[in-house]
């Protein structure tokens, strides 16, 4: 008796559960496949019982079915809890069509001697002989369950919140349920011939069905709660319609006709009026549907109509989809031979005149938004062309701010007269296709519009991409020319120089003051030409990759000192105080000493160029306990606080120091900045307009101890 309500109670159990997962969303995979698996489940469950009480069959034929619905319960285990909880696949892997094809095979062979031999039966005991096809069965069943499991763990350990709550208690009930399983129908009937515990294979089944109902109702797995619920409902509603209405009819029918009631009629009756009572809802639906396609051709609900614009209305702004599928559900309602859309914003060309005819015809007939032929129109004319065109009603689609054009509606296909019913229904409609077209033709437009838009910016980026281009090549060609002119100005320049500097010393005999005076102003500029050919190559030199730090020991205050004896004659013939006190003692670091001396003579230089007669510059170098400054400060005309931002970039000069200096380069105060921070300091500076300006550098001292002699640092 406990074997018999096992099995029924697990067939059941599984079979409504997995029924109840499949109607929920029979389009789903896991769905489908957990449909299977829980088949498989009862068909195991049954086999299993036979067994043990062959009817029919030998339990030779009995136990080799069990192991057939042993491989295909596993193998949708494995195949339902690889796509679980919500994966779906749009073709099978590999893997699946590997599994489903051993599986098939491995079926095939548990119905044949490969895997048990025989039986034999002393003292009601039966032993199972197996033969070597056993092992491959108990693998095959090993894979796949371990592949099922491993799919869940895998999924477990990265799923978050109710979904792990869910999948753990699906591991535990499938854990313990196999685990049973393999134990009492597997390792012990062939390993020691024990079939005492085989009968409690039905009652492991209900343990996986309680975990997962647990995981149903607990944690919503499937999300079947509420179409569990309703199906339960609808149950108890079937058995108390049969208890209160069919049982007691069926009582009195018997009682009336005198019929002997026996249980096969008693129970025949009631199966038929339940069968009735499920079924009556589909019934009526289905005549229903027939009678209204005979008798009712015409009929519609407007209601219904209105929903279903209503729902298309709301889920498109496609101009086209809107217009084909409108006309679908109004064509199908009002059953007309021709349902056209008239638009003036149409491309058509044969539409917009059209419409344009129609629009006349409502002027004519002014504040009318809806044209019958049949009734409205007294002009023969207008009624032939309305005839002409298959247009037997015509209604304006129109709002507040535009009139949007016309749908004309044909012949009813009844040959019937729109009734005053079709009229409101049409003009309700049309006030709403109207607001929708306007808002799908305005998503046109500004579609339409940021495509325009786009291709325009397209070009303009290509337009921009081939200037900047031609910019680059021009650039290049710039910095071609300044370097080559830059080695041709420096050979003759330098001899120019040369000679200047032996007259000045006398090498080609005695000179008068007035000539020392000019030759001296010659060699200044020859001077500066130097320094300005210099910036230009180190430009050029920055562009290839080719600017080298040449780190030497260098006492920077006899640098200074002799950057400054060579500009004191320039700053007297400009009547400007150029003031220079050299500090004791200054310690010798590792710099660049070429650039590092360019760097102080072009902010000497400048401080006396841009420094009106009469003002003063005091250069300070200073030795401090971490830094060394240097600083030349002056009272000149200052730099534009609107353009100090600027002042270090190349070529550029600010706006008073152009009208001062119209010679410059722009490039001093840029190769400066580069020297300065390529050799690890940085760049002073503080200026306000007409009262004067600071430029200079501090280095760290520990940085530039730390240079080693003769070391070299290459810009790129």
């Amino acid at each position: 008796m406990f074997e018999i309500t096992t099995l029924v109670l697990s067939v059941l159990v599984n079979l409504g559960l997995g029924a109840t997962v499949y109607l929920k969303n029979a389009k789903s995979l896991t769905n489908r496949l957990f449909f299977a698996l829980t088949f498989a489940f009862g068909a195991w469950s049954v086999t299993n019982y036979f067994s043990l009480h062959p009817l029919g069959l030998s339990q030779l034929v009995w136990i080799r079915l069990v192991l057939f619905w042993a491989v295909f319960l596993c193998l949708f285990v494995y195949l339902t809890f690889d796509v679980f909880p919500k994966y779906s696949l749009s073709k099978p892997s590999r893997p699946h069509r590997v599994a489903v094809l051993v599986s098939i095979c491995m079926m095939g062979l548990t119905l044949t001697p490969l895997v048990f031999k025989r039986i034999n039966v002393a003292n009601n005991h039966v032993t199972t002989i197996p033969n070597f096809g056993i092992g491959a069965f108990a693998i095959l069943v090993i894979c796949l369950l371990g592949g099922g499991i491993y799919s869940i763990l895998r999924r477990y350990r990265t799923a978050q919140g109710k979904t792990k709550t869910q999948m753990l208690f699906v591991l535990c009930g499938l854990a313990a349920t196999f685990g049973l399983i393999f134990t009492t129908n597997f390792l012990l009937v062939n390993l020691f011939h024990n079939t005492s515990l085989v009968p409690l294979g039905p009652a492991c089944t209900l343990l996986f069905t309680g975990f997962f109902t647990y995981a149903v109702f607990k944690h919503k797995l499937f999300d079947i709660k509420f179409f569990v619920i309703r199906s339960e409902a609808y149950i108890i509603s079937v058995l108390l319609l049969s208890l209160f209405y069919i049982v007691p009819a069926i009582l009195l029918v018997a009682l009336i006709l005198k019929v002997k009631l026996t249980w096969w009629r008693f129970g025949g009756g009631v199966s038929v009026a339940l069968v009735s009572a499920i079924f009556y809802a589909r019934f009526r639906d289905f005549f229903t549907s027939i009678t209204n396609r005979v008798f009712l051709r015409g009929f519609y609900e407007p209601q219904e109509v209105l929903n279903q614009l209503s729902d298309l209305l709301v889920r498109t702004i496609d101009v086209d989809y809107l217009e084909r599928q409108s006309a679908k559900i109004l064509q199908s309602a009002l059953k007309t031979n021709t349902f056209r859309y008239c638009l003036f914003s149409s491309e058509n060309k044969s539409e917009r005149e059209r419409s344009e005819f129609l629009d006349s015809l409502f002027k004519i007939r002014q504040l009318v938004n809806m044209v019958s032929v049949d009734e409205s129109v007294k002009n023969p004319d207008v009624a032939q062309k309305l005839y002409d065109q298959d247009i037997t009603m015509v209604v304006r689609l129109h709002t507040n701010r535009q009139n949007l054009g016309f749908i004309t509606l044909g012949y009813k296909e009844s040959g019937e007269l729109y009734t005053e019913k079709d009229k409101n229904l049409i003009s309700i409609v049309a006030d709403e296709i109207a607001i929708s077209l306007q808002n799908a033709l305005q998503f046109r437009q500004i579609s339409e519009f940021n495509l325009t838009l786009q291709e325009k910016v397209n070009q303009a980026t290509k337009h921009l991409r081939d200037s900047n281009t031609k910019l680059k090549a021009l650039d290049e060609t710039k910095d071609d020319f300044i370097s080559m002119a830059s080695h041709q100005l420096r050979t003759p320049l330098t001899s120019v120089k040369g000679y200047l500097s032996m007259v000045l010393e006398g090498d080609a005999g005695r000179i008068s003051p007035v000539q020392q005076k000019m030759l001296n102003q010659a060699f200044i500029s020859s001077q500066r030409m130097v320094y300005m050919i210099a910036d230009l190559l180190n430009v050029s030199r920055l562009k290839t990759g080719k600017f080298v730090i040449q780190l030497t020991p260098v006492d920077l205050s006899k640098v200074v000192q002799e950057e400054v004896n060579q500009l004191i004659e320039t700053a007297q013939s400009r009547e400007v105080s150029l003031r220079y006190v050299k500090p004791e003692n200054f310690p010798v670091f590792m710099l660049d000493e070429t650039k590092t001396r360019q760097v102080i003579m072009n902010f000497m230089d400048n401080a006396i160029y841009y420094t009106p007669a009469g003002g003063k510059i005091d250069v300070l170098l200073s030795d401090n306990h971490s830094t060394i400054d240097f600083k030349v400060v002056d009272n000149g005309i200052g730099v534009p606080k609107s353009e100090q931002h600027h002042l270090f970039t190349k070529f550029y000069r600010a706006s008073n120091a152009q009208k001062a200096r119209p010679d410059g380069t722009g490039l001093g105060l840029f190769m400066a900045k580069k020297v300065i921070m390529v050799q690890g300091g940085a760049i002073l500076f503080d200026s306000q307009q007409d009262k004067g300006s600071t430029f200079g550098f501090t280095f760290s001292k520990s940085r530039l101890e730390a240079k080693s002699v003769g070391s070299v640092t290459q810009i790129q």
